[in-house]
Parts: C-alpha cells; structure tokens; sequence
C-alpha cells in the first residue's frame, strides 16, 4: 500500500520535484511485529533534513500515525520507506512559491537473504568508482542517490554483495548502501562524514550503544590500507542490522568481538 499525504494512491504528479530534481528526503526504516524500529531516529533525521532543506514541514504527527499504520501489516517483519518532496512548483531549479509538500509512504518485504548476511558475514570488493565532495550534502539522506546507483551498478558488473567506497581524496566512506566501522584492539573507528557519505540511522544507534561500552570511538579520514589492518569490520543500515565483513579482497577477518557485544545490546536505547 502507497499513501500520499495519507491517503492511498499510486502515483504522483510528473512535476513534482521529487522526480524532476532529486528536491526532498527520505528514510528506511525496519518493521519487527508490527512496529517501526528506532523511529526516533529516524525521524529526527528526517525533521533535520526538511529543517535544512527548507522545505515546508508536514504534521510530522501525522506521519508518525501512518508510519505506525503500515507496520501493522508485518507480523515478523517489513520495511516502511518514508519519502518527504518539496512537492510542485517553483520556476526551474527554484524553490521558490513551493508549499505543495508530499509526503510519500510504502511498504515492502525485508529482504531475507540479511539473515545469512548477519550469520556468515559477507566479502567486499572495492570500488574503482569514487565520492565527491559535496559538503552541502554530507551526510544527509537526500534523494539525489545517482552516486549510489552508478556504484552499486559497479557491485554488480563485479559479482560481489557489496564493496567498499572511498571518496576522491582516497578515503574510505562507506558501502555502496551502509555505513562502515572497524576495530583496532580497544579503539573504534568509523569514517568521518563532513564532505560524503550518510548519516545513517544505524550507524547513530551503534554510536549511542558504544558510549556505553569500553570501546574508545574515533571519526576518521583514513586510507583503505588502514581500513585493511582492522581486528575486525562490520558494515551497518536500519534494514541489516550488523554484517560482519569476513574478507576484503585478500584480506580476511574472523574476529566478531565488538559485534558479538553490539548485537547483545541491539535496540536497547
């Protein structure tokens, strides 16, 4: 089921800027027995976008109403996208007169091949292709995402599940779909996101639980050769959870030690 500003429907207007320019937000957010998980989350991020995008706020009680609404369908588990657009209007690349905001809501099944994925930990390949610099754009789940297409586009061509991105300068961001942390003895490390990349809501909750923990968390900007000397590697999104990386092309990694105390700890704030 599709609702549209709350109301079922299939389709929207081909003007919106939704489709014409990339101009609004959206999240992902996991479904467990009929409830959306780390929905605080989620929508702090996206009230923070719409906030900085200027893009007129809806009646975000509203949302969190239809949000909730869809997840009752799902027993086990499902996923609920939220996408928030400017709406129509405007002349050209200008916002401008624009008010119209749409706020889209569907539903989907959780893709089950995540169970293996979180039990048997998957391999990396590393991107040829590389992230910009976009400081304006930084970590926000915007929907100008044709960077993540052309990479997961490479991801395939390639035959691997997924691979590790670096940015321009060389340093290592993220997966082509989630957010990467890896950990040196007693010190966590995880990609500084200031010029790409995305915040990921995942990724917020990890860093919540690991203040609780005796890790040490460090933001870095960082080489692939750096990333390679880990103790061990998990990459992260609202819908998989933890993934442990077992192998990054030649360089395997066994140890699950932070992951094995994360996941005790999983959804607990």
């Amino acid at each position: 089921m599709v609702l549209v500003n709350g109301t079922e429907q299939s389709s929207i207007s081909i003007r919106d800027r939704s489709a014409q320019y990339g101009d609004g937000s959206f999240t992902t957010v996991l479904i467990k027995q009929g409830k959306p998980l780390l929905w605080r989350l989620h929508l702090q991020r996206l009230q923070k976008n719409v906030r900085t995008f200027r893009i007129s706020a809806p009646n975000w009680d509203d949302v969190t109403q239809q949000v909730y609404q869809q997840a009752k369908q799902y027993p086990d588990k499902g996923v609920v996208k939220v996408v928030i657009s400017r709406g129509e209007g405007g002349r050209g690349y200008s916002p401008t007169g624009c008010a119209d905001t749409q706020v889209i809501i569907s539903d989907f099944d959780w893709p089950k091949h995540y169970v293996e994925w979180q039990q048997d930990g998957i391999e990396l390949g590393v991107c040829l292709q590389r992230l910009g610099l976009v400081p304006m754009l930084a970590g926000f789940k915007h929907l100008n995402r044709l960077e993540q297409v052309l990479l997961k586009q490479e991801v395939d061509d390639s035959g691997w599940l997924d691979a590790v991105v670096l940015d321009v300068n060389g340093h290592v961001m993220e997966a082509t779909a989630s957010n990467i942390f890896w950990r040196c003895k007693n010190t966590v490390y995880t990609p500084e996101l200031d010029m790409s990349g995305v915040h990921g809501v995942m990724r917020a909750h990890v860093l919540e639980l690991l203040g609780s923990t005796e890790y040490c968390v460090e933001f870095v900007k960082t080489s692939l050769e750096s990333l390679l000397c880990a103790d061990e590697i998990f990459i992260t999104n609202a819908l998989m959870a933890l993934v442990p990386i077992k192998k990054i092309n030649e360089n395997e990694f066994s140890e699950r030690i932070l992951l094995s105390a994360l996941n005790k700890r999983l959804y607990t704030c």
